[in-house]
């Protein structure tokens, strides 16, 4: 096949690849193909609609040369619609939520958008949500055009145009199931559309977050805002109902957790090599939900929404998941990984007491090994320690900490299992040393093992 040369960069949005999945979808009877929405120039689905409201804008005068572009977008709508602005000589301002990862907004900028950042945790009504200020701008700014991604309906004609029909093609009518992690509507219902129309026993499949109101909407036609609460998952689920939305184009709507799609993503990139954002992370662990409802002669096609760049301050940073008791941890080499290569304080044999104290006081923290002339840890100075002599009137601030230094921290191997780790971490024994393969120690002390064991 001859090699196409583009004019700009749009005219490369769509025609993605449909790749089979492997070790993520063992467990299921049937063949499971992603599309896989990174291989767009601005990494996303998001993409096809943008660049598609905006012609449709552009058609129906709503934005002239020059003009500006408003929106209310999580990020991937927003890179979408600034590749377009570049070419076609708009500005941007996005409004966009605290919940989204900084590489989103950061991204945004870089190609020359102006970013706002809006409290998650309020009302859509509310003045500060991030779709409230998005409309304020539009009134206030002249030449500009609110987008309005969720009520915009060129963003399911845009899917129904491109996506329905690359999918039917690409599995040669085959296509059995769709399965997509569901935001805006716009995606599904277009995409779905196109496929039950080719074809009405499709099914097609919505994953939902916990959070989110979509699926108790679809299940009883009721929008609950009890079902309403703050959650992690990006990029799908909603606290209200966009217009986009078709019920006639859904089949089933499968709630994921938080914790089960972030260590899906994990999995994704880590077994299949496709280095993914959260939504795609979801979309296989509801599919994986869903299981028993599919049979060997069944197809299934996965959206692979977004890619793994936007995630690696999140998703993709063990301290993160494992603050949020994502992340498995099982040895001390695992605990290390995601605490992060902390650089470890040391005291020399022949420092003083003094040196001890204000080492403790800049660092905030609580032990400290002693190292002799070689290098070796030969023992520890702790706070209680130095209390301990400071009440009995034994300590002398210029003595060399030799003098009063305890018995070096336990030295654990890196394979030992975390819930071992209590057995040398106590109330007495604060603290444990981990040697890794380079020579290099590493301290453990009482909240790192608290909080890996509460989160385990």
């Amino acid at each position: 096949m001859p090699h196409r040369v583009y004019d700009n960069i749009l005219q490369t949005i769509g025609n993605t690849p449909l790749v089979k999945l492997h070790r993520v979808v063992a467990s299921l009877p049937c063949p499971v193909y992603a599309k896989v929405e990174t291989f767009n120039p601005g990494n996303s689905i998001k993409d096809r609609m943008a660049l598609k409201m905006l012609e449709v804008a552009e058609q129906e005068g709503k934005i002239k040369p020059g003009g500006t572009i408003i929106e209310g977008t999580s990020g991937n709508t927003g890179m979408g619609l600034a590749l377009a602005a570049i070419i076609k000589g708009y500005k941007c301002i996005f409004a966009t939520t605290d919940k989204q990862s900084k590489e989103k907004a950061d991204i945004l900028k870089a190609h020359g958008a102006q970013v706002i950042v809006c409290p998650t945790d309020v009302e859509p009504e509310d003045p500060r949500s991030y779709y409230q200020v998005a409309r304020r701008l539009q009134t206030e700014i002249p030449n500009s055009w609110y987008v309005n991604q969720y009520d915009n309906l060129a963003n399911r004609l845009a899917h129904y145009e491109q996506t329905g029909p690359e999918i039917w093609q690409q599995t040669e009518g085959k296509v059995t199931h769709l399965v997509v992690a569901s935001g805006t509507g716009g995606t599904i219902v277009g995409t779905g559309k196109y496929l039950k129309e080719q074809n009405p026993n499709v099914q097609v499949w919505a994953i939902d977050s916990y959070g989110s109101l979509l699926k108790k909407w679809f299940d009883t036609g009721e929008l609950d805002m009890n079902e309403v609460h703050p959650y992690i998952s990006e990029g799908f689920g909603e606290d209200f109902l966009p217009q986009n939305y078709d019920r006639t184009a859904i089949d089933h709507f499968e709630k994921v957790t938080d914790k089960a799609g972030a260590v899906m993503a994990r999995r994704i990139t880590k077994e299949e090599g496709i280095f993914v954002g959260y939504s795609a992370g979801s979309v296989i662990a509801g599919l994986n939900q869903l299981k028993d409802r599919l049979k060997p002669t069944d197809l299934v096609v996965v959206v692979f929404h977004d890619h793994g760049s936007r995630y690696v301050a999140k998703v993709y940073n063990d301290e993160w998941m494992l603050d949020r008791g994502f992340l498995e941890v099982q040895t001390v080499r695992e605990l290390l990984s995601a605490l992060g290569r902390r650089r470890l304080v040391t005291l020399n044999e022949t420092d003083t007491i003094a040196k001890a104290m204000e080492t403790m006081k800049k660092y905030d923290i609580e032990q400290i090994p002693v190292k002799d002339p070689a290098g070796e840890i030969t023992g520890t100075i702790s706070q209680s320690g130095l209390f301990n002599k400071m009440i009995a009137g034994n300590l002398q601030k210029e003595q060399p900490i030799s003098a009063i230094a305890e018995p070096p921290l336990h030295i654990v191997d890196l394979e030992c299992p975390v819930d071992r780790l209590s057995a040398v971490i106590t109330k007495e024994t604060a603290a444990a040393l981990v040697r890794d393969e380079s020579g290099q120690y590493h301290i453990l002390t009482q909240y790192d093992l608290l909080n890996a064991l509460a989160k385990a």
